[in-house]
C-alpha cells in the first residue's frame, strides 16, 4: 500500500544543520514496497521546499562559559520554583554547554512523549503499521474483530485522525469474505493488552477529564465519543475530549451495526487460532484487516497534538516489539531497555507511561538532550521521524501561542520543543538555533512550580528558549 503523508512537516536533520521542510518522497522509508514504487513516487512528488531556514554548518558553537553567562540568571527564578534541572548541548558534537541538576531525575508531564517516539520508531521502524483484523467466530455467523493497538482507527471517513484505517473497509472485506453468509454476532478480542486500562500515577481527574481515557487494543477516534465536536475543538486549540468508558465494546458496536448486526449481539472474547484459508471460512480465518497510518505519521500525531491515547498505543508498541507484555508496566520497561541499547544513560530514566500524564515518570535533563542529539546526529536516521511533529514557536503545535512578547519573540520559529505541563510541573525540550545559527538541543525541567504560577513558569521557560536564540554565547 502506498504511503502518503499529506499535510505533514517532514524535518531532515544532518549533523551539521537542521531545516524543516513540506511533504515529499517517503518510499525510502518502506522496506517492503514494491522496487519500482519509489522511482514512480519521486516522478509524481515534487521535491520538498524549505519553509525554515537551516542551521549553518559553519556557525561559531557557543561556549560553555556564554550559555552559563546567559542562562544563569534565568534558571534561578521564583516562578520556576526550587527544582529547575536544566541541559543545553550542541547537536553537532554532543557537547554539553550547560547543566543544572542535569542527571537528575525530573517529573517530565508530556516531555515524556520524547522518549516514547524515539523508542518505537526503534523498536518498529518508520513504515510499520498497525493491523485491525476480523476473523471468522467459532460459530456460524460470528465475527471476531480483533484489536491491534490503532487508536486512529474510524468508524467510517468522518474519523477524527485523517488518512486512519477505517472500520466500513473492514466490514466491507468481511461481507465479500462471507459471501451470503449472513453476520449474526461480533465478539470484541481486545486481549492483545493487559491491565489495567489507567495507570495508578496519574491523577484522579485523568480518566474522566478529557485528556486521557481507558487504553484497550481496540477503539476508534482515540475514544472519543463525540468526533465532530472533537474536531472543532482541536481547531480551536483544545485538545480536551470526551471520552467513552469500554473504547473497545463501542468499537464493536460500531462495527456491529456496519455489519447489520444488533448491538446486544456484541460480546467480548477471544480469537479462534488462525485457520488456514478455504473455500468456506472456518473458525480462525481471516475475512478481512485494515492498516494504520504508518509509524512515522503516528509519532507525528502524538508530538505535534500531544496526544496521550496514540502515545499509550505506542509505548505498547516497543512492548511487544519487545516481547514484554502489553500494560503500562510492560511499555515502561521495554522503552527503559530499548533507550538502553540507544546507548542512552537508562539509569536516569524510569517510566510508568507513555504519555507523561503519571506523576511516577523520572527523566533526567541530559538524558533528553542525548536523545535530541542521537535523534538529529544521522546514526540512526530513522529517529529523526520526530521532529516532524515538534511545534514551533509562535507558529505551531502547543507553542503557537507562546513566544509572542518583546521578552520571547527571539525565539519565535527558531525554537521548536515538545511541552510538558502537569500541576506544579512546567517542562519543555527541543532545539534551538542561536543567533549564529548554531543548532543546540536544550531541556528544562522542573517539577516544584507554585501551583498557581501556570503563566509565568511558561513565560519563564520561554525566556530560556529566546535568549539561546538571541546569544552568541561565545
Amino acid at each position: 500500500m502506498p504511503v502518503v503523508l499529506a499535510g505533514v512537516l517532514v524535518l531532515v536533520l544532518a549533523a551539521v544543520g537542521i531545516a524543516v521542510v513540506r511533504p515529499g518522497p517517503v518510499a525510502d522509508w518502506l522496506g517492503d514496497e514494491p522496487a519500482d514504487r519509489g522511482a514512480a513516487a519521486q516522478a509524481a512528488e515534487p521535491a520538498p521546499a524549505a519553509v525554515l531556514a537551516g542551521a549553518d554548518a559553519n556557525a561559531p558553537m557557543p561556549t560553555s562559559e556564554g550559555v552559563r553567562a546567559a542562562l544563569a540568571p534565568l534558571v534561578g527564578v521564583p516562578a520556576l520554583g526550587d527544582r529547575v534541572h536544566v541541559s543545553v548541548a550542541d547537536v553537532a558534537t554532543g557537547q554539553p554547554l550547560f547543566g543544572r541538576g542535569e542527571d537528575d531525575g525530573t517529573v517530565p508531564a508530556s516531555v515524556t512523549k520524547l522518549v516514547t517516539g524515539v523508542t518505537v520508531l526503534a523498536a518498529r521502524g518508520p513504515a510499520y503499521r498497525i493491523q485491525t483484523r476480523a476473523v471468522a467466530g467459532a460459530t456460524p455467523g460470528e465475527v471476531v474483530i480483533v484489536g491491534g493497538g490503532d487508536p486512529t482507527l474510524a468508524v467510517d471517513k468522518k474519523g477524527f485522525y485523517p488518512g486512519a484505517a477505517r472500520l466500513d473497509d473492514l466490514a466491507g472485506q468481511v461481507r465479500d469474505a462471507l459471501g451470503g453468509t449472513k453476520p449474526t454476532k461480533v465478539t470484541v478480542d481486545s486481549s492483545l493488552y493487559s491491565g489495567p486500562v489507567f495507570e495508578p500515577g496519574w491523577d484522579d481527574d485523568i480518566p474522566t477529564g478529557g485528556y486521557g481515557g481507558p487504553i484497550t487494543a481496540l477503539m476508534t477516534d482515540g475514544a472519543r465519543s463525540d468526533v465532530t465536536r472533537a474536531k472543532k475543538d482541536e481547531a480551536a486549540g483544545n485538545h480536551w475530549a470526551e471520552r467513552v468508558s469500554q473504547p473497545d465494546l463501542a468499537a464493536g458496536r460500531a462495527f456491529a451495526r456496519l455489519l447489520g448486526v444488533p448491538a446486544d449481539a456484541v460480546r467480548r472474547g477471544t480469537a479462534p487460532d488462525a485457520a488456514p484459508p478455504a473455500a468456506t471460512p472456518g473458525p480462525g480465518a481471516e475475512l478481512g484487516k485494515v492498516e494504520s497510518l504508518p509509524m512515522v505519521r503516528l509519532v507525528d500525531i502524538m508530538i505535534s497534538d500531544s496526544d496521550n491515547i496514540v502515545a499509550e498505543a505506542l509505548a505498547r508498541q516497543v512492548a511487544l516489539a519487545r516481547n514484554q507484555p502489553a500494560s503500562f508496566a510492560g511499555a515502561g520497561s521495554a522503552m527503559d531497555a530499548v533507550a538502553g541499547e540507544l546507548g542512552l544513560p537508562a539509569d536516569e530514566l524510569t517510566l510508568a507511561d507513555g504519555s507523561g500524564l503519571s506523576r511516577s515518570n523520572r527523566i533526567s535533563p541530559s538524558l533528553l538532550t542525548d536523545l535530541i542529539v542521537l535523534a538529529g546526529g544521522g546514526s540512526r536516521s530513522e529517529l529523526a521521524a520526530i521532529f516532524g511533529g515538534l511545534p514551533v514557536a509562535d507558529w505551531s503545535g502547543t507553542l503557537a501561542g507562546r513566544y509572542g512578547t518583546a521578552a520571547t519573540k527571539a525565539g519565535a520559529g527558531v525554537v521548536r520543543a515538545k511541552t510538558g505541563t502537569l500541576t506544579k510541573v512546567h517542562a519543555i525540550a527541543g532545539l534551538v538555533s542561536t543567533a549564529d545559527g548554531r543548532l543546540l538541543a536544550f531541556a528544562v525541567l522542573t517539577d516544584a512550580v507554585p501551583p498557581d504560577g501556570l503563566t509565568s513558569a511558561r513565560v519563564a521557560l520561554d525566556r530560556i528558549g529566546a535568549t539561546l536564540a538571541s546569544c552568541g554565547c561565545g
